[in-house]
């Protein structure tokens, strides 16, 4: 029997990539809303109701509208908002994170999907505030660059104006205020006692995205080198399809550059860890629209249904 889904969204940038990648696979039954429709509450009710799953990619408000409107029914809900990524309730659909994380996925009715830069984030802190080498009242900060695409389709179609300002040209730093939408999800989900800083660049191209975490080695609670981590990443993502740890001697890390659009188009995540005996940068390398985005909505999916977890992704 095939699983019903309802995208509520479909049109934005996650849900037409979700859409895409469905149309090769012969178990999902993708319901249709009317496009006149798609923001009528009550036909969009009616839709939730009929699914087994439905995929939320929309705001946050209208996120909030769907999840109301879907009540206490058994329909599974995967949001890919930041709407309800910290809320009571819903599962955090990272399930690379720890045996409970992944168990609450799998058993789960509400999957919060986490936001892209918060992915690569929490994949290199979790692991050290989780195992006690990073304190937890440590004042992480973090830059990051990402493509265009994960800033909606207004952003994307002045990127790819022909008339565009110059500006666009060049990598732009936002969130100036230090109020991202992701940072509090940064921290709850680490555990950290801060609210990390952190300093994110829109960039000139369409996908891809480069996460990092620069530390001082004399302020962690034991002594740790590049490849001393290296070895604790590749030992704590052990057998986790999705998560790739670099080597020491990796050959992009090597020498001296990691692309922000290095791993554009695939599903899956890089850990680097560069730098010296003093001075460490860790650092995610992966697509905002992969595992920042669907495909981590598709992952959580997959899971749930109990079919290869990779099924419809690009590992």
């Amino acid at each position: 029997m095939k699983t019903k889904v309802f995208i509520d969204g479909s049109e934005g940038t996650t849900g037409l990539r979700i859409n895409e990648r469905f149309q090769k696979r012969d178990d999902i039954e993708l319901l249709q809303i009317s496009p006149e429709l798609r923001k009528d509450p009550e036909e969009r009710k009616k839709m939730i109701l009929a699914s087994d799953i439905t995929f939320l990619c929309l705001p946050d408000e209208a996120a909030r509208e769907s999840a109301a409107l879907a009540g206490q029914e058994d329909v599974i809900i995967i949001d890919a908002s930041t709407a309800h990524r910290t809320e009571e309730g819903w599962a955090y659909g990272f399930p690379e994170l720890s045996d409970g994380h992944r168990a609450a996925v799998r058993e789960g009715k509400r999957i919060a999907v986490p936001g892209c830069y918060a992915t690569g984030f929490i994949s290199l802190v979790y692991p050290l505030t989780a195992g006690g080498i990073l304190p937890k009242d440590y004042p992480v900060s973090s830059f990051a660059i990402s493509g265009y695409s994960g800033a909606g389709r207004k952003v994307i179609a002045a990127y790819e104006s022909g008339d565009r300002p110059k500006e666009l040209s060049s990598g732009r730093e936002y969130a100036l205020t230090q109020q991202h939408k992701h940072l509090k999800e940064m921290k709850k989900i680490t555990g950290l006692e801060r609210t990390p800083l952190f300093s994110p660049i829109i960039d000139d191209y369409y996908s891809g995205m480069v996460v990092s975490v620069p530390l001082y080695a004399d302020l962690l609670a034991r002594k740790e080198t590049p490849e001393s981590l290296l070895r604790y990443y590749a030992e704590y993502y052990k057998n986790q399809r999705f998560i790739q740890v670099s080597a020491a001697d990796d050959e992009t890390a090597a020498g001296g550059f990691i692309a922000g659009n290095g791993l554009s188009g695939w599903d899956g995540l890089k850990i680097y860890a560069t730098g010296n005996e003093e001075r460490i940068v860790l650092t995610a390398q992966f697509d905002n629209l992969g595992k920042g985005a669907s495909g981590a909505a598709i992952q959580c999916m997959n899971i749930i249904l109990g079919c290869d977890e990779a099924e419809g992704l690009d590992l």
